[in-house]
């Protein structure tokens, strides 16, 4: 029945943004924000019931945080004087710098990781 009345009053918030763009707008933006709480609050309430399910995404959350640590220390911070003179610091080309490191070893992992599946189902 709960289902039933959260659909009945989307059907009218859309009928209601169809009136004025500010409506959409604010409509978007309540709808946006139950998502975002939903989608922070409902596992964290799922894994209050079971906390023994809980050491697997802190173990993978605490190895991104450490591939993160690895990529910021191999990136270097050197700036051209062009990119001084737009305003980028030295942390900022770090930063990013880092992002791409990052990014590179996540999408390698991945790659071998596909890898490595294929070749394990196709040898057993």
């Amino acid at each position: 029945m709960r289902g039933f009345i959260v659909v009945l009053i989307a059907v009218a918030l859309v009928v209601a943004s169809l009136t004025s763009v500010d409506v959409g707008l604010y409509v978007s933006y309540i709808l946006l924000g139950a998502a975002i709480i939903s989608a922070i609050a409902l596992p964290l309430i799922k894994s209050l019931q079971s906390p023994g399910q809980l050491k697997k995404p802190l173990l993978a959350i605490a190895a991104m945080l450490a591939l993160f640590a690895v990529s910021y220390a191999l990136t270097g911070s050197d700036l051209t004087a062009e990119q001084a003179a737009k305003g980028i610091t030295e942390t900022t080309s770090k930063l990013v710098g880092a992002g791409l490191t990052f990014f590179y070893l996540i999408f390698g992992i991945s790659i071998l990781g596909l890898i490595y599946s294929e070749v394990n189902k196709a040898l057993k």
